[in-house]
C-alpha cells in the first residue's frame, strides 16, 4: 500500500500564505534486474532473457528515433521527445536572443540535454486503479527567522565578501531548505530592479551582484 505526504511549499504569489500539495512517499527505486524479474513474475511465458532483449531493443530504437527529431508514442506508456540545451563543452553559458547584433548559436553550441515524456492516459488510469493510498507524514517548510528583506541584505553582504554564491550558501545563510532557497532566488530576487543576478543553470548556477554604483 502506498502512502501520501502532505507537503508545504513557499508562497510565490505574494499572498503571505504557504501552499499545500500532496505527493507519494518514495519507497525504493527498483533496479533494472529487479524490474525484469517482476515482469517475468507476472508474465511467466516470457523468460527474463526475452524480456530484457525486448526492453533493450525498445530503448535503442527509441534513442535512434528521438535523435532523428521524431516524437515516439508507445501506447499504454506515453510519448517521448528530445530536448535541446547548451552544449557544456561549447563554452557558452547563456542562450542567444532575437536582438540584432547578438552572437548566434551554431549547431556545435547545442546538444540533447534531456528527454521529455508525457504519460499515456491509459497508464495514468492503470496506476490509479492499482493504487491504494494511506496517510503518511507531513513535510513542513523550514521557517527562516529573517524577513525576506533581511535575507536579501545578508546575501548582499555575503556576495560583497565572497564574490559569488550558490543556492546552498543562501540556504545556510538564512536558515532555509535548499528547495525554498532555490525558489526564492529564482522568483524573488531577479528582475530589472534586482541587485542579485545569476548565470549558469541548475546545480551549476551561481549568483553575483549586479554592478551598480550603490553596491
Amino acid at each position: 500500500m502506498a502512502k501520501y505526504i502532505k507537503k508545504e511549499v513557499a508562497d510565490l504569489n505574494g499572498t503571505g500564505s504557504t501552499q499545500v500539495y500532496y505527493r507519494m512517499e518514495r519507497r525504493e527505486t527498483l533496479s533494472y534486474a529487479d524490474f525484469i524479474q517482476q515482469c517475468h513474475y507476472y508474465h511467466q511465458l516470457c523468460s527474463p532473457g526475452v524480456i530484457q532483449s525486448v526492453m533493450t531493443a525498445v530503448c535503442e530504437q527509441l534513442a535512434t528515433e528521438l535523435a532523428k527529431g521524431n516524437n515516439v508514442r508507445i501506447d499504454g506508456l506515453g510519448t517521448f521527445h528530445a530536448k535541446l540545451g547548451l552544449n557544456k563543452n561549447s563554452g557558452r553559458t547563456e542562450l542567444d536572443t532575437f536582438e540584432e547584433g547578438t552572437p548566434r548559436l551554431n549547431a556545435m553550441s547545442l546538444a540533447v540535454t534531456g528527454v521529455g515524456y508525457k504519460a499515456d492516459k491509459a497508464l495514468v488510469r492503470s496506476v490509479a486503479g492499482k493504487c491504494k493510498l494511506e496517510r503518511g507524514g507531513e513535510d513542513r517548510l523550514r521557517k527562516s527567522k529573517y524577513t525576506k528583506a533581511e535575507r536579501i541584505e545578508r546575501a548582499i553582504r555575503f556576495l560583497r565578501k565572497e564574490g559569488f554564491m550558490h543556492v546552498r550558501d543562501y540556504a545556510a545563510l538564512n536558515g532555509l531548505s535548499y528547495s525554498t532557497a532555490y525558489r526564492e532566488l529564482g522568483y524573488g530576487l531577479e528582475g530589472e530592479s534586482a541587485v542579485i543576478t545569476s548565470r549558469g543553470s541548475k546545480s551549476a548556477r551561481i549568483y553575483y551582484l549586479v554592478e551598480k554604483n550603490s553596491y
